[in-house]
């Protein structure tokens, strides 16, 4: 079942005429997708010359010839002989398997009931239909065609044996007409593969058929079943999931188990019967191999993700476009691969034990002797952490203006400095700010290395304000351009991506996939700040979004084998009081799912006591705000490979965005 608000649903289903068309009208669909006329499904004029056409750009067909103008919704209603829009609307999100927000389908109908055509409004001649037609009963039609089936070699050509034919009930039909066509029409042969009592395909059995016939080669009759579904509910084994009905006899040819979608219209049907009974075997989807098939599947992909239904992506088709053609071609690899993909799961689990992964320990220690850890620049910290940074998530946390986000910089700074690259994502302050703190860090820098008058080092205000450097001193521009080419001597290791709001998880991932790709680099990884990462979920509360958050940082640290640093910002409770494990619990999954969670706190509030009232603690913290520098504690709050409770003493410049540490 998806889930949509009125709007979002609204808009869905208008996009998906074409959809639709295929599943209910294929003839139609195809005219469509090429541009031509079809014949008016209003099916209240005499249409002998086709005058129906859609259009792309409203998501609507056309009647030239009567001047009706549907949309999806005027579609289902004309097909199930409905005329009341609440019933239309009804229909239309059962047919796409759709809920909308509680209680407010009929105000959905009510609010746009305008924008659906009341049957018969563009055609005064057309006949009220009052009741949906019953499905039609074809058993005796294809006990018929089932007698005939061996004046036929197409399916044999195709590469379904006899058994498996016989065993699905596929017929032949030497010269068939469309049950609602006029015999007029001229009959062709057809392969019939019924896909339930009341519905089947009649597939055209000639070779080199022209353009045109083409276009009818496969034609559906009666209301679109699933082929094979009951495989959903009895399969033993894993289920294959494929879009036409040979597909689906391809991989049951092969041993395996399918059911065929017949359109990738009808996944919405799919997926109502999974929401129903759940599968107790994984699903393997197999889409062909172009661009619409893949579209199918990521659909597919992500309503089986909402319903928590095991399954797996698999190309077992190889080179071909699909398992028929691979059957044909290339049956004993084809065969293979349809067994292999049935094992993956049992593969995956044997895979998980300690014996298949014992190799790689032994290369990964190998492999470490040319791969050190990352020194941070401070040696207390590096030694607490056991040399520097390593695969993993690292937590920062500070109340606001405590220098969170200067420490992580010149971290930062210090090893792109020593060759690594850094990926930094800045998602409140600019490109420009960031690079201005670090070139102002280096004035304070140069000033002390030179013995000079730390006076002469600017604040990032000063570097980025060209309209002062006409009162400062040759002496100060010089260490600006010093402190510009040693910044510039390791910048190009340094990779800032801005963002407010707008960069989430997976933002993160495809640019480490990118820079992995374009440098043939593992960067470090440092996200500012955490709390204003691009929710995954509008909907979820802060709390939510932040876990969901923490845990996809976590597992791009495991994927990449990388140090992931993230900046968390405290709430104003903690102004005056100690950095503790509660300070992060307005995210349960930083304490839970970080390896290091570090606090920093000025060394004024270590020294309270329960006995100290709120005004004197504002007191001291203001006294030791106002010092430079100022005296500030790194607290290692959790270490999952090392000591925890160690604190280190920091002299703090914030005018000059610099810590070092105190002996």
């Amino acid at each position: 079942m998806q889930h949509m608000t009125r709007e979002e649903a609204r808009e869905y289903i208008k996009s998906r005429v074409l959809d639709y068309l295929h599943s209910e009208h294929p003839d139609a669909a195809r005219a469509a997708e090429q541009g031509r006329q079809f014949k008016c499904l209003a099916g209240t004029h005499d249409d002998k010359t086709p005058s129906m056409i859609f259009y792309k750009d409203s998501n609507k067909v056309h009647c030239h010839a009567c001047g009706a103008n549907y949309d999806t919704f005027d579609l289902i209603g004309i097909d199930n002989g409905l005329h009341d829009s609440k019933d239309i609307f009804k229909k239309t999100y059962e047919y796409f398997n759709i809920k909308t927000e509680s209680g407010k389908q009929n105000a959905t109908a009510k609010a746009t009931k305008a924008s659906v055509s009341p049957i018969g409004a563009a055609h005064s001649t057309a006949k009220p239909k009052t009741e949906p037609k019953p499905e039609p009963d074809y058993s005796d039609f294809f006990l018929s065609a089932q007698k005939n089936i061996n004046k036929t070699d197409y399916h044999t050509r195709r590469g379904i044996s006899p058994e498996t034919a016989a065993r699905f009930g596929l017929g032949y039909i030497a010269e068939w007409r469309h049950p609602n066509v006029s015999k007029s029409v001229p009959a062709t042969p057809r392969l019939i593969i019924p896909t339930s009592a009341s519905s089947y395909l009649a597939r055209d059995t000639r070779d080199n058929l022209s353009e045109k016939e083409k276009e009818y080669s496969k034609i559906k009759v009666g209301v679109v079943h699933l082929f094979n579904a009951d495989a959903l509910r009895t399969a033993q084994k894993p289920i294959f999931i494929v879009e036409g009905e040979i597909d689906a006899l391809s991989i049951i040819e092969a041993g395996g188990i399918a059911v065929g979608l017949g359109s990738a219209a009808n996944i919405g049907k799919l997926l109502a019967i999974l929401e129903g009974e759940k599968p107790k075997q994984p699903l393997i989807i197999v889409p062909d191999n172009d661009e619409r098939g893949r579209k199918a599947a990521d659909e597919l992909s992500e309503g089986l993700k909402g319903l928590v239904i095991p399954f797996y992506r698999q190309n077992i088709a190889g080179e071909y476009k699909d398992t028929n053609e691979a059957l044909q071609n290339d049956r004993k690899n084809f065969i293979s691969a349809v067994n292999k993909a049935e094992n993956i799961e049992r593969e995956a689990y044997l895979q998980t034990s300690a014996a298949s992964h014992l190799q790689d320990f032994v290369n990964g220690i190998a492999d470490s002797v040319n791969t050190e850890y990352i020194a941070t620049g401070f040696p207390q910290l590096d030694g607490i952490l056991d040399g520097g940074l390593f695969e993993g998530l690292y937590v920062i946390g500070a109340i606001s203006s405590l220098g969170k986000t200067s420490l992580v910089l010149q971290i930062a700074d210090k090893i792109a400095e020593r060759g690594q690259d850094v990926l930094y994502f800045s998602l409140e302050m600019s490109r420009s700010e960031l690079m201005a703190k670090s070139i102002s860090r280096l004035t304070l820098l140069e000033s002390m290395n030179t013995g000079g008058d730390i006076r002469n080092a600017k604040t990032a205000r000063g570097i980025t304000t060209g309209s002062r450097y006409a009162y400062y001193s040759d002496t100060e521009k010089e260490i600006i351009q010093k402190a510009v080419e040693a910044y510039g001597a390791y910048a190009e290791r340094i990779f800032i991506h801005e963002g407010i709001g707008d960069i989430g998880a997976a933002q993160i991932r495809n640019e480490i996939d990118k820079h992995i790709s374009f440098t043939g680099n593992k960067p470090v990884v440092v996200i500012d700040y955490l709390q204003i990462l691009a929710p995954y979920e509008v909907k979820a509360t802060d709390k939510q979004n932040t876990d969901k958050a923490v845990l996809e940082l976590k597992r791009m640290s495991r994927d990449y084998k990388i140090p992931v640093i993230a900046i968390s910002s405290f709430n104003r409770e903690n102004y005056s009081s100690g950095v503790s494990m509660e300070a992060f619990k307005e995210s349960g999954a930083v304490e839970y799912s970080s390896d290091v969670l570090i606090g920093l706190q000025l060394a004024v509030v270590g020294s309270f006591d329960d006995k100290m009232k709120p005004i004197e603690r504002r007191a001291a913290v203001n006294s030791a705000k106002s010092k430079n520098p100022r005296d500030v504690e790194l607290v290692i709050l959790k270490n999952r490979n090392g000591d925890i409770g160690k604190t280190i003493a920091f002299n703090y410049y914030p005018a000059f965005n610099h810590f070092e540490e105190r002996p």
